[in-house]
């Protein structure tokens, strides 16, 4: 009875080295994650039911569950549909304090629902949507309904008017305007990200 051993809640070493070799974080933040982690997910994993229940949190005025999903999605590198201590650091890593072409590539994988190696115009609308419901907003009442903001990404990134865009074309066009960077990202446009 009681506490488990200290052994359960210790991270591996190779995990630890793993992941100050391949994130920002240093030594002592990884440990703190993990220890917040175990906290939350004593079998260590995250399940999309509880990943949902913790993100949900952060928009009280909207309905995180279906942005929640694809986010989860690109999070569960591994589609074991649950999110390991790695998984979960790794990607907090990237979407906290990634450079945008690290933050882009993580969104276009996001986006690409299908996993086809290009975003199509239903799966950008979905994405939109989800986003839209997520903030709270009203999709109907919207000026910029998520078909008429997908219209408007698709004309300014689709380079070559094939009707998907590919990810060189998601990130250039993310890259060259600070507004769609922001929409896409639903994150403030770092300084190398360009104007519109």
């Amino acid at each position: 009875m009681g506490l488990k051993s200290s052994k359960t809640l210790k991270l591996p070493p190779e995990d630890l080295n793993f992941l100050m070799q391949n994130t920002c974080f240093t030594k002592k933040q990884i440990k703190k994650w993990y220890k917040g982690f175990i906290k939350d997910c004593p079998c260590g994993q995250l399940s999309r039911k509880k990943f949902i229940e913790v993100y949900s949190g952060f928009f009280p005025d909207g309905n995180a569950e279906e942005f929640c999903t694809h986010v989860f999605r690109t999070f569960d590198k591994d589609n074991s549909g649950k999110i390991d201590f790695n998984e979960f650091l790794l990607a907090i890593n990237i979407t906290s304090s990634g450079k945008p072409e690290e933050k882009l590539n993580w969104a276009f994988q996001m986006y690409d629902i299908d996993g086809n190696g290009t975003i199509e115009k239903n799966e950008m609308e979905e994405i939109i949507k989800a986003i839209y419901i997520m903030l709270g907003t009203n999709v109907d009442a919207e000026n910029m309904t998520p078909e008429k903001r997908t219209e408007e990404i698709f004309d300014k990134m689709d380079i070559n008017h094939d009707g998907v865009l590919e990810k060189e074309e998601f990130i250039n066009g993310c890259m060259a305007d600070k507004q769609l960077y922001s929409i896409l990202l639903a994150d403030e446009a770092p300084e190398d990200v360009g104007e519109e």
